[in-house]
Formats: structure tokens, C-alpha cells, sequence
């Protein structure tokens, strides 16, 4: 009997797209199905017919509900998916967020380019609202830590990263092998949640993990955020912080809050400008009520009766006009919006507005991808184009890293070192720069072998 066969369709070679399909005997299992993003030959992907046929797909395993990772899945089953997707509860909370959100986007776009709803029969759109209702009835929760059979003889086991909210690595067990998707994995140092479990004891086969930051160490210290917001506040000019939704967003107000409480910054006015932060904050704030396993146990004890994300002058624009107001404000004021790599959403007005005036300043809060206006600003870009306009960047910069919830070089070796020298290590999620060092790292501080896979490449499991 032959072994277990891993196919990349995504996350190889490029930071985003995360699919990887697990093939024994006729079993045919997906670990993450997300959408490509960034420059427009990366996220040209999306639009290109999924390698192999998706009604042959048995079951898709989530590993968390960040928009890389999950969302492709609407489109998968559309076109002819009809298993079960197995992940934890919160993450089933947050996908619905994020993919409802991802089509509304998409339709909004189809019709600015006036291509109205009809078009999606013509292929214009990846999905629509009602694939994404479809979707969502084929989601399974499961208890975290628990081996569960997802096929006849194939198990799985989801544990968690710490990375976002509901977030976990997978071991996958098939056809006499043992696989571990890491998934985004955190760091340990997360404000609320707990850091990512220990690898399971037992023997593993083979390894698949992200290499995000697999070419570096954070450097900037949470100090870092408060010095950079008193910097700004001296300017006199109002402070932007593009956001993702999901996570980061709730870990600035949770800092805002403790740096507003303890004096170290002055507390001005706090705008949400992001209705799907809006909505994931409600998951948020009830994990952390309730004291999920997720939640640090401390904070979990100490908010019982009080909100930890509301620094105290907080408001949450939820509808276009009242984010349009933000740019007649002349008080000083933060304002979070995504996305937070610059690429849409609201933010991209606030930058339009708030750029070319010096004493404004945006702070940038986490990683930013090849092609994004996030990396350009962080390079130093003199004007961006934005609205098809070219926007003078005359506000201060900064860049602050201490908010990042992905695991760095160092941070991956050491978790990784407590797996048994594993047979096969697969290097995906990275830049191409990132996956050659965490491949330098884990062959001379580890002995593993490593590898690079190529996109749509299949590799035996051994």
C-alpha cells in the first residue's frame, strides 16, 4: 500500500494562500483553503481554475479565520465541495465575519466596475453572499486537543497556536503517517491569549510550517507602541493605525487601554473604523468573559466586570457616512481601520485624507506583503496612489512589530525543536527570502532536512 501524498496548491513559494491536500488511497483531505493576496500576479491565483476537482475533496481541515487561510472556501464549494469542515468554535464564529465581509467586498467591486450581480455567472466573482450561506452549513466545531475521526481510519487533532482567537496547529493522521500543520503560529507573548501548545510527544513524519517572519527577530519592544504614540500626540496631528479586523485590532485597544489607564499615554478619543472588528470584537469580549481555554487565566480574572478594550473614549463607526466624519474631525483622535496592510477597505480614505498634512502620523502595527501600500509606506515611499490618485506622504511613519502575532525565526526553531527529528520539514508561507533562511536555520541548528516545495507539486509522505 502506497503512503500518504501532499500537494501544494498554495503557500508555497508566496506568504498567502494556504491550501495543502492530503491524498491516501482514495481519501483526499485539505488543510486550509485560502485566497491569494498582494501583488496582482499572486492574487491572479484566485482566478484560476482549482487544480484538481473539488467534489473529490472528502473533508477540509481549518487551522484559524484569518482570510489567507479560509477564504477560498465559499468558492470551493460552489464549485462542487460538499465534505465537512472541521474546526475549533471560535474560528467557525470569526469565518463567517470574515467570508460574509470577503463577498460583500467582492460584490461591491463587481459593481463599481459595473459589473452588477448577473456577472457572477459569468465567473466575474470568486463568490456571492448566498455561496458563502451554503458554506457556512458545512462547518463542524470540534474541542481543541481532542483526537477526532474526520474519515474512516484518518484522524485529526487541533491544538492551539495562540496566534488569533480560535487559532490552532493540526496533526493529521493517514495511512500509517503522522503530519503537523503548524498554521500561523504565535509567540507566546500575546496580551491575552496563551501562547501555543507544546508539539505533541509522539513520532512525527512530516512538518509544515510557516515561515512569515523566518528571516527575522522582532526587535521592537511593546515600549515602542507608547513612545510612538507620545511622538505623535506631541505633532499635534491625529494618529492612524492601520488594522486587520481579527485580532490585531483588539490587541491595540487592549494596549490603548492599559497605557491610557496607567498614564504612560495621554488618552484622546479612539475611532473603530472597521464593521467586521466590530463584529469579531463581540467573540472577543465574550472569550474573554466566559474564560475560554484560549484566554489567559489572569485576564480572564481581571475583566469580570469591566470591558478590556475600551481605553475609555472609544467609538465604533459602523455605517460609510459616520466613517466620513472622520475626516472632518479636527480633535486629536486615533483612528484603527482596516486593512491593515493599506491594500482597501476604509483605511485607504484615511490615508487619502490624513497623509499630506506633516503633524498627522501612521503607525504601522504588523507585517506588510510585497505590492501592498503598507510595505510602501514602511520603505519610505514619497506618495502613494490611492483612488487612482497620487497621494503626497508628508506624515510621519513609524513601525512597530511588537504587535505581531506570528512567530519569528528564532521563536519557530524553538518551538519546532521539541519535535523529534522528523523525516520531511516542508517550508511554505514565506517569502521566498524568509523560507531560505528558516531553511538555513532549521538544517544547522536543528539537522533537519528541509524543503522548499513549489507550487501545485505533489511529494510522497515517507
Amino acid at each position: 500500500m502506497s503512503n500518504p501524498t501532499i500537494q501544494f496548491l498554495g503557500a508555497a513559494e508566496t506568504v498567502t494562500g494556504s491550501r495543502f491536500l492530503v491524498t491516501y488511497n482514495n481519501q483526499k483531505i485539505l488543510v486550509d483553503c485560502g485566497m491569494f493576496q498582494g501583488e496582482p500576479e499572486i492574487a491572479s491565483h484566485n482566478d484560476e481554475k482549482f487544480p484538481i476537482d473539488e467534489s473529490s475533496i472528502n473533508a477540509l481541515l481549518l487551522t484559524h479565520a484569518h482570510l489567507d487561510h479560509c477564504g477560498y472556501i465559499p468558492a470551493l464549494v460552489k464549485n462542487g465541495f460538499t465534505g465537512t469542515i472541521f474546526t475549533t468554535h471560535y474560528t467557525e464564529l470569526i469565518a463567517e465575519v470574515v467570508l460574509r465581509d470577503s463577498a460583500h467586498l467582492q460584490m461591491q467591486r463587481a459593481e463599481f466596475e459595473d459589473v452588477k450581480f448577473k456577472a457572477d455567472e459569468r465567473g466575474s466573482l470568486l463568490y456571492n453572499e448566498v455561496d458563502v450561506e451554503k458554506a457556512l452549513k458545512q462547518f463542524k466545531a470540534v474541542e481543541i486537543r481532542a483526537r477526532i475521526e474526520v474519515l474512516p481510519d484518518v484522524f485529526a487533532t487541533f491544538y492551539p497556536s495562540g496566534h488569533i482567537l480560535g487559532a490552532t496547529f493540526i496533526l493529521l493522521e493517514i495511512g500509517g503517517k503522522s503530519l503537523l500543520f503548524t498554521g500561523d503560529m504565535g509567540r507566546g507573548s500575546h496580551p491575552f491569549l496563551y501562547g501555543p501548545d507544546l508539539p505533541p510527544s509522539q513520532e512525527i513524519d512530516a512538518v509544515i510550517t510557516e515561515s512569515t517572519y523566518g528571516d527575522r527577530e522582532h526587535e521592537t519592544p511593546i515600549s515602542d507602541f507608547a513612545e510612538e504614540l507620545n511622538k505623535a500626540i506631541e505633532r499635534g496631528g491625529s494618529i492612524l493605525i492601520p488594522a486587520f479586523a481579527v485580532d490585531r485590532t483588539e490587541e491595540i485597544l487592549f494596549e490603548l487601554r492599559r497605557l491610557f489607564d496607567a498614564r504612560a499615554v495621554k488618552s484622546i478619543p479612539v475611532y473603530i473604523d472597521s464593521p467586521m472588528a466590530e463584529k469579531v470584537l463581540v467573540f472577543y469580549k465574550e472569550a474573554i468573559e466566559q474564560g475560554t481555554p484560549d484566554i489567559k487565566s489572569d485576564v480572564a480574572e481581571a475583566f469580570t466586570s469591566s470591558d478590556p478594550f475600551d481605553p475609555g473614549k472609544l467609538r465604533i463607526m459602523t455605517t460609510v457616512d459616520e466613517s466620513k466624519l472622520l475626516n472632518d474631525i479636527s480633535e486629536q483622535s486615533i483612528v484603527i481601520s482596516a486593512s491593515g496592510m493599506a491594500t482597501g477597505g476604509r483605511v485607504t480614505y484615511h490615508l487619502e485624507s490624513m497623509l499630506p498634512d506633516p503633524s498627522n502620523t501612521v503607525i504601522l502595527v504588523g507585517f506588510q506583503a510585497k505590492g501592498s501600500r503598507g510595505l510602501a509606506l514602511q520603505q519610505g515611499a514619497e506618495k502613494l496612489r490611492i483612488h487612482n490618485n497620487w497621494v503626497p506622504v508628508k506624515a510621519a511613519v513609524a513601525n512597530v512589530e511588537s504587535f505581531s502575532v506570528h512567530a519569528d525565526r528564532k521563536e519557530i526553531v524553538s518551538w519546532l525543536s521539541h519535535i523529534a527529528n522528523p523525516t520531511q520539514t516542508f517550508i511554505v508561507h514565506g517569502e521566498r527570502e524568509s523560507q531560505e533562511a528558516l531553511k538555513t536555520a532549521l538544517e544547522g541548528e536543528l539537522g533537519w532536512k528541509a524543503t522548499i516545495p513549489e507550487l501545485e507539486k505533489t511529494y510522497e509522505v515517507r
